[in-house]
């Protein structure tokens, strides 16, 4: 039996990119905050490019604390979304067409979600990576954690417990 030739890696990477597309775009209070995300592989990091209508305290001046909070929840909640994703995507089994005819999957419900709040978000662009630490049928745990310019230095930091949607299938 002879082996299906793989796809060429432009095909992949445009299927990748069109279903994280759709799936941020469906969301507006993504596009409200500034997030994007930047994809390497199947490793998603959220930007939140500074604004200033994200600033709390304009004296210190710092990151409102809600803006941080939606930003790391955000984060979970896609980083979430697309580790379920995967495998159809990788297959060729995914429709991103679909997402982007506004057909979005059902997004995981936040049960709750706690934030540390490290040190001051300083008025400048953050970063943040969504680590799901169990994902089953009905309920998922993820941990995100919050930098500005040093990886190895969070400014905050959530762990979000999920009610997982129903698959189709």
């Amino acid at each position: 039996m002879a082996r299906a030739k793989p796809e060429p890696v432009q095909v992949v990477k445009q299927r990748r990119d069109a279903a994280l597309k759709a799936l941020v775009d469906g969301i507006p209070y993504i596009r409200f905050l500034g997030i994007e995300f930047e994809r390497r592989g199947d490793e998603l990091t959220a930007v939140m490019p500074f604004d200033d209508k994200l600033i709390g305290n304009p004296i210190l001046p710092a990151l409102h604390g809600g803006a941080t909070a939606a930003f790391l929840e955000v984060t979970a909640i896609i980083g979430l979304s697309w580790s379920m994703l995967w495998e159809e995507i990788e297959s060729g089994a995914f429709d991103a067409e679909e997402l982007v005819s506004g057909q979005m999957p059902r997004l995981p419900k936040t049960i709750g979600f706690t934030v540390d709040y490290l040190r001051s978000g300083l008025p400048r662009d953050a970063y943040a990576r969504a680590k799901v630490n169990r994902s089953g049928r009905r309920y998922a745990s993820v941990h995100v954690e919050g930098w500005q310019d040093n990886r190895n230095r969070a400014f905050a930091q959530a762990t979000g417990h999920f009610v997982m949607p129903r698959r189709n299938g």
